[in-house]
């Protein structure tokens, strides 16, 4: 039998072998193989094993990472998208395998549209049949109240946990991976930790070398799967993430219409996923957003009024590549991400401050200007990044153009002279602000921390 070789599009099988948990080391193993090819196995480590559980929080447990199996594999799935999705551990319900369309088709949309792919529509799982109806859904485990706080090192994870903290609520702040900056930001907190190693199966990267589709993932989705698992091995009853409204918005492509870089951020994913956890995992388990009443806007105000955190956050995605070259500094300055970080809090932080946090003042440096265009739609489309939406960033923008502080820099002169006179009526900054009634937050949980957003 000859050697198998990764061929992208002689690929006709993705199929999820089995998933499984050491509960003495903690160890999870994800299993994959496209066609008859070797078995791609991802592992990902959860500290604190052994792990000593009952029945009822085993079955859970079981229930929650094979949630994460299925949702995980979509890391391996885009290195070929072939057109056959195979599930040979077993049945899935209606309600998962309507999730799973939906994290493979939207989750991969910038992904697709990139690669000039056709998913929607195309995505079908190939399985065992529905399962029996059994009990009617999952069982309560009288879980405790303590949160687990998804911690991403960014502006919006510190103002969900600081305002956690000011609300009483007892938590957990965890993350996955080895990054510094994150783990700075962490200890920062002065909050218990939760530190979770995940690492991808090595043949992907000899894939990526080999012709293999790539791209963007819905890395939110797989990260929320996680720590739902990590939820139910540490006692938490609510996994607690930080995407704030604006992530439900995407960019408008001419010609293809939207697409959301960040769909896995989205309100959309976040009732499926909550709804899913709640009705096939643990009854008492509740995943949400602290942040999805806010705009981006709103949370960068929330942000600026502690300077707790100044010297050790940063939003700059080129901290967290797998490969390729990262900042010396925590700002790179040249990304999205930086550019809409950088205006959004322009409104609210004094501005030796903001400068201080990013070592220049990027509002005044023209060679920049066609970055700071996309963010406001101005002859291109929203960036595919987690930015907030075209509104937010002229609304931000005119703001600072009434400012004696920021007047007179080259970009806030810019959008003043050229961009303003064509927009015609736009939202002021303080319409942006106000929350939104739209959210999953439990009830006591938004009474304490409704307030404190309104400050």
């Amino acid at each position: 039998m000859s050697e198998w070789k990764f061929d992208r599009d002689a690929i006709a099988r993705f199929r999820f072998v089995r998933s499984t948990l050491d509960v003495d080391s903690g160890e999870a193993q994800l299993v994959y193989a496209f066609d008859d090819g070797p078995e791609l196995v991802e592992t990902v480590r959860f500290p604190g094993a052994p792990f000593r559980l009952d029945t009822a929080r085993r079955a859970a447990v079981e229930r929650a990472l094979r949630l994460l199996h299925l949702i995980a594999g979509v890391s391996y799935y885009k290195a070929a998208v072939p057109a056959h999705i195979v599930v040979e551990d077993g049945a899935l319900d209606p309600q998962t395998e309507a999730l799973l369309v939906e994290v493979y088709e939207n989750g991969l949309g910038e992904f697709a549209y990139r690669n000039g792919l056709a998913l929607r529509g195309n995505v079908r799982f190939e399985h065992a049949g529905f399962p029996g109806s059994g009990s009617g859904g999952a069982p309560a485990l009288g879980l405790s109240s303590r949160a687990l706080v998804a911690i991403g090192g960014g502006k919006d994870s510190l103002v969900s946990i600081e305002a956690l903290r000011r609300a009483g609520v007892e938590q957990t702040v965890g993350w996955i991976g080895s990054s510094q900056l994150i783990a700075a930001c962490a200890q920062r907190t002065g909050l218990p930790t939760l530190t979770i190693q995940r690492a991808l199966a090595p043949q992907l990267f000899d894939f990526n070398q080999n012709g293999a589709y790539n791209g963007h993932i819905p890395v939110t989705a797989v990260n929320s799967a996680i720590l739902v698992v990590a939820a139910l091995l540490h006692d938490h009853g609510q996994v607690v993430f930080s995407n704030e409204r604006s992530a439900s918005y995407g960019s408008l492509i001419p010609g293809t219409g939207e697409v959301n870089h960040q769909w896995s951020k989205g309100w959309d994913f976040e009732q499926r996923f909550a709804a899913l956890v709640k009705s096939t995992v643990a009854s008492d388990l509740v995943y949400y957003s602290l942040l999805r009443p806010l705009s981006e806007l709103a949370v960068a105000r929330q942000f600026a009024r502690s300077d707790r955190y100044d010297a050790h956050f940063s939003s700059c995605n080129r901290n967290f590549h797998i490969l390729g070259p990262r900042p010396a500094s925590r700002w790179c300055g040249q990304c999205p991400k930086c550019h809409f970080v950088f205006l959004a809090l322009a409104p609210f932080m004094p501005k030796p401050r903001l400068v201080a946090i990013f070592g220049a003042n990027l509002l005044d440096e023209p060679r920049l200007a066609p970055g700071f265009d996309a963010l406001i739609e101005y002859r291109d489309h929203k960036p595919f990044e987690c930015v907030g939406e075209g509104q937010e960033s002229r609304a931000a923008f005119a703001a600072l153009a009434a400012s004696p502080a920021w007047r007179e820099d080259s970009l806030v002169q810019r959008f003043a002279r050229e961009v303003q006179p064509q927009l015609g009526e736009q939202p002021g900054l303080a319409s942006l602000l106000p929350a939104a009634d739209t959210h999953g937050i439990p009830e006591a949980v938004w009474a304490k921390v409704s307030e404190d957003f309104r400050a």
